[in-house]
């Protein structure tokens, strides 16, 4: 057998995870139970993994049978005080990680990373499944998961429609982000309260898309309305963020419009920001974690972004229906409608009309607000339908001040 760099990569790995997962496994020691497999055992184990995959199937099978009867052995050793299998499981993965090394060595010194903080979290984990989450969050959870790992992945991700503009698996992940947002503003909420969480949160979840933002941030303040503030400052940030991707999308697809509009795209930037900057401020005498009677109990509802989900198929369907109609000349109609349910798209039609020389970098220029005038509309009709009036206000005056100056700037 030939002795490799490789090989000695392999066996430098199982022994690495084996130390690891062994170290950690060696300090549970402390607790009182007397474990069958420390840190020498550990890395006995995933060493033995890697030799065994040496020397062929036959000693890798033995091996493997072998290790399957410590696990046993270990368990029957210490099932009296400490019946949990976390350990003998631990033994198990560690050989496999083993055998994994000699093959993939990055991808075993990962893994092993990751079953070594899983080990090391252990109180954490049981402290948060037990007590942190409750029961109505959990089941939100597995509803979440299954829409986006079992639901989704079933779904065709092609057009089916006589237009080519519907495409269930982009309808499906834009139910999910509505979800998802919802989620990612609860555990805000829950980590660091409501004047810090949910406008983070707003933020980022705006790159993803700042329509299902809008709509998940709506149902949160709607549901409690000790969140209307940071809720809509929130969904502004959103925007924010949408628009900063507008933006990047213009200068991709056309530089020369964006040497024409960048005042108009900056002035409507600066007056989104200062429109969020203005609810984050009022939020100045809230308590820092905010009020845990404001926090909802369901992270999002199912219904309502099923309804939403509904409402984009719908505008999508008339898109490409008055495209056909109207033909060529239709396309930046159609492109507004597009905008509705999010920008980037919409963008990406308007700058492709500007390169060819379709429409005018001037013409084209009204056109980016036309599309900033459409999502916003539609925006401040989500706004209102999901969060209610008081939401529905404060958001559509964010949307609608960034549309006046992007307007009076592209006039000048």
């Amino acid at each position: 057998m030939e002795v490799t760099a490789e090989t000695i990569s392999g066996l430098v790995t199982a022994l690495g995870v084996g130390l690891l997962i062994g170290l950690e496994r060696e300090r549970r020691k402390r607790d009182g139970v007397d474990r069958a497999a420390g840190v020498r055992t550990f890395s006995f184990i995933t060493l033995a993994g890697a030799l065994a995959y040496l020397l062929g199937d036959i000693p890798l099978l033995t091996t493997g049978l072998a290790v399957g009867v410590l696990a046993v052995v270990s368990y029957l050793r210490t099932a009296e005080d400490d019946p949990g299998l976390t350990s003998e499981i631990a033994i198990l993965i560690s050989f496999l990680l083993g055998v994994l090394a000699m093959e993939e060595p990055a991808l075993a010194a990962g893994l092993g990373v990751v079953v070594a903080v899983l080990l090391a979290l252990r109180g954490r984990l049981h402290r948060f499944s037990r007590e942190v989450l409750s029961t109505d969050e959990v089941h939100d959870l597995l509803l979440l998961a299954g829409a986006a790992l079992v639901v989704l992945p079933l779904l065709p991700d092609r057009t089916v429609d006589p237009w080519g503009v519907l495409n269930p698996s982009a309808v499906w992940r834009f139910v999910v982000l509505v979800m998802g947002v919802g989620a990612a503003g609860h555990v805000a909420l829950r980590m660091v309260g409501a004047r810090r969480g949910l406008p983070l949160a707003g933020f980022f979840a705006g790159f993803a898309s700042s329509t299902a933002a809008v709509a998940g941030f709506g149902q949160q303040s709607k549901e409690a309305p000790a969140l209307l503030r940071p809720a809509v400052a929130a969904a502004l940030l959103a925007n924010l963020a949408s628009l900063l991707l507008f933006v990047a999308v213009v200068g991709a697809g056309a530089p020369e419009l964006l040497a024409e509009a960048w005042p108009t795209l900056l002035g409507a930037c600066v007056v989104l920001l200062g429109a969020a900057l203005v609810g984050l401020f009022r939020l100045a005498g809230t308590d820092r974690h905010g009020s845990q009677g404001g926090v909802p109990e369901h992270a999002f509802k199912v219904s309502h972004a099923l309804a939403l989900g509904a409402v984009i198929t719908v505008v999508l369907l008339l898109s490409g229906w008055l495209q056909e109609l109207v033909g060529d000349g239709g396309a930046l109609a159609a492109a507004a409608l597009a905008a509705m349910v999010e920008l980037h798209g919409a963008a990406a039609t308007v700058t492709q009309l500007a390169a060819t020389g379709s429409l005018s970098v001037s013409s084209a220029s009204w056109g980016l607000v036309a599309l900033l005038a459409a999502s916003s509309v539609v925006k401040s009709v989500l706004a209102f339908t999901a969060g209610g009036r008081r939401f529905g206000l404060g958001v559509t005056a964010g949307l609608m001040a960034m549309v006046l100056a992007a307007a009076a700037l592209t006039v000048v």
